[in-house]
C-alpha cells in the first residue's frame, strides 16, 4: 500500500474542512455554525482546522470562493470562444442561472456571503461571474456598430443585480427557463 505524501495529506484535510463547512453553512447558516462542529463533523482536532484556516471567517471566504469560482467556469464552460458574443451573452446568462441552482449555492453568495464578507465578496465576484459578465457585454458592444457613452462597468455592474435578483427569484421558485430568457432579452436590449 502506497503512503500519501504531506502535500496530498494536506489538500485531502483541507478539501475535506471545505466540503464540511460548505454543508453546514448551507444547512444552518454561518452565525450558527460553530469551529468545533465544523471540526467534529469532519472527524479532525481545531489544530486542523486552525492550520489552514486562520478563523472560521476565513473557512467562509474560502468555500464562497470555490462557490464563485465553479459559477465563472460554469459561465466559461456555456461560451466557447467559437460564439458570436451576442450569442455568448445569451448561453452565459443561461448558465449562470443554471449554475445558481446548485443546492445552497444561492444562499453562499447572494445571502450570507455579503452578509459575512461585505466588500470582499464584491471583489470576489469581479474575479469571477462579474467579469464574465463585463467582458461578454465589451464583446458584444464592440461586435456592434454604434458605440454607445454608457459605461461598461455601469452596465454590467447592474445586470449583475438584476442577474442575482433573477437567482434569487428561481430559488424561491421561479421558472428557470422564464427567467433566463427574460434575462436575456433584457441584455439583448441593454447591449
Amino acid at each position: 500500500m502506497q503512503r500519501m505524501s504531506n502535500s496530498d495529506r494536506t489538500d485531502r484535510t483541507r478539501r475535506a474542512l471545505l466540503e464540511v463547512a460548505r454543508e453546514l453553512f448551507v444547512t444552518k447558516g454561518y452565525a450558527e455554525t460553530s469551529t468545533p462542529e465544523i471540526v467534529s463533523s469532519a472527524q479532525m482536532t481545531r489544530g486542523a482546522l486552525y492550520h489552514h484556516f486562520e478563523d472560521k471567517r476565513a473557512l467562509f471566504r474560502a468555500v464562497v470562493e470555490a462557490e464563485a469560482m465553479a459559477v465563472a467556469a460554469e459561465i466559461e464552460a456555456a461560451t466557447p470562444p467559437n460564439l458570436a458574443p451576442r450569442e455568448a451573452l445569451r448561453q452565459g446568462s443561461m448558465a449562470y442561472l443554471r449554475a445558481m441552482t446548485t443546492p445552497g449555492r444561492t444562499r453562499l453568495l447572494l445571502v450570507e456571503g455579503p452578509a459575512v464578507l461585505g466588500d470582499e465578496l464584491t471583489q470576489l465576484d469581479e474575479e469571477n461571474a462579474a467579469r464574465t459578465l463585463r467582458e461578454g457585454i465589451e464583446a458584444a458592444r464592440f461586435e456592434g456598430e454604434a458605440r454607445s457613452a454608457v459605461s461598461t462597468d455601469i452596465l454590467a455592474m447592474l445586470l449583475s443585480a438584476a442577474f442575482d435578483r433573477a437567482a434569487l427569484a428561481v430559488s424561491a421558485g421561479a421558472d428557470e427557463g422564464t427567467m433566463g430568457e427574460t434575462m436575456a432579452e433584457m441584455i439583448e436590449r441593454l447591449v
